[in-house]
């Protein structure tokens, strides 16, 4: 609701849920879960259209359009095959000079190079595939063997989206032609169309049988909109993750901190000696979180956390905390206002151990000299020695 897209908040949440559950992957042997959404969830920003055509696309899309104006724009059910070699003659990392003395060999040099084009773009054709991606280059005689067999290819991708499109389409990429086996083609994806998108073109790869890898396309009025509608996205997706990853949530508006603190300090009074000001002082300290929510919602501080604290000594209101629109005690439960479990036990963790890097800290020893009372560090240069026979 704080977002500037709070109205949108279902939209978001659907897209993120949708996201996070494609790209989830389960290890059938321990049952631990890998939700990378940081490589296997792109965002698409493409301007035009309206926020209802936003959607998540089980597959890949790509700003790309084919190598040759004459190859398919749409196939259902390719056979796909991915390179990270270049499928155009092999140049010279240095400048080369060449001097011919024979006119013929400069045709001879011609054939040669389209020859070795030739027998790379064999190597592909003879496994039948429909689709080729290749991250390197792809020279135009190339496109046109290639075309010729019915292929449509598309060149300089990069090496994050190459890895997408195999793991949506369950290809392997290779990278050498002559390594090409019958193996590596991808066969789980159900349909490649090249669409115009607003003044762009698109291929989208798509339908793909259990992807494990998708495309947030998300379509607005404007840069900016999409923009702040992307950063929406990336924390809903963070903490669509982090739910599937341990699906334990807790009350927020300070009820969770202030539970602890009551139970902290409940269970110092059990303690004898100085261990007890420990617990004391954590549940003191932990008190901060919702004396900053009243005090930024404009409530009386004081009085909040006084009523809070009564709250909490008592049993089984636990999820009571601070309404940060009005400025009061409130029931969380009621207000729907949750956190996930994983993001509340980091938070404690990684303060305490930040308490405790600090109190190991005997002495702090400072690299700058110390100023003297004249304004200045420096020492003053040495007199000049009087030059011998001077005036006594």
């Amino acid at each position: 609701g704080t977002k500037a897209l709070g109205h949108m908040d279902q939209l978001i949440t659907s897209l993120a849920l949708d996201a996070v559950k494609t790209v989830t992957l389960v290890d059938k042997s321990t049952g631990k879960k890998e939700i990378d959404i940081k490589r296997y969830a792109r965002v698409e920003k493409v301007p035009g259209g309206e926020f209802k055509d936003c959607r998540v696309v089980r597959g890949v899309v790509l700003n790309k359009d084919a190598c040759h104006p004459r190859m398919k724009r749409k196939i259902e059910n390719p056979r796909v095959i991915l390179l990270d070699c270049p499928l155009e003659y092999k140049k010279g990392e240095n400048s080369i000079n060449v001097e011919l003395k024979d006119p013929s060999n400069f045709e001879l040099m011609l054939k040669l190079e389209e020859e070795y084009v030739k027998g790379l773009c064999e190597d592909i054709i003879r496994l039948k595939p429909d689709l080729v991606f290749t991250e390197k280059g792809l020279s135009d005689i190339a496109a046109h063997y290639l075309m010729k067999a019915g292929i449509t290819a598309f060149r300089r991708l990069k090496k994050t989206d190459n890895n997408r499109l195999a793991r949506a389409t369950g290809a392997t990429i290779v990278h050498r032609t002559d390594e090409l086996q019958a193996a590596d083609i991808g066969t789980k994806c159900g349909l490649m169309e090249v669409r115009k998108l607003g003044d762009e073109y698109f291929v989208f790869v798509e339908n793909c049988e259990d992807p494990k890898a998708c495309t947030v396309l998300l379509r607005g009025p404007s840069k900016d909109l999409l923009n702040e509608m992307e950063r929406n996205l990336q924390d809903a997706m963070n903490v669509a993750r982090n739910l599937h990853m341990d699906p334990r949530i807790l009350y927020g508006g300070g009820a969770t901190e202030m539970a602890v603190s009551a139970a902290l300090m409940e269970q110092s009074k059990s303690i004898v000696g100085v261990q007890q000001w420990v617990y004391q002082a954590v549940a003191v300290a932990l008190e901060v979180i919702p004396r900053t929510l009243a005090s930024n919602c404009g409530g009386q501080v004081v009085k909040l956390i006084t009523e809070l604290r009564s709250k909490h000594a008592k049993s089984g209101n636990a999820q009571w905390g601070i309404d940060g629109r009005k400025g009061e005690l409130a029931d969380i439960r009621e207000l729907g206002v949750l956190e996930p479990y994983v993001v509340k036990a980091q938070t404690l963790k990684t303060s305490i151990e930040a308490c405790c890097m600090l109190l190991r800290i005997d002495d702090v020893v400072s690299g700058m000299p110390a100023k003297k009372e004249g304004g200045s560090s420096r020492e003053a240069p040495p007199p000049a020695e009087e030059e011998a026979g001077g005036e006594a």
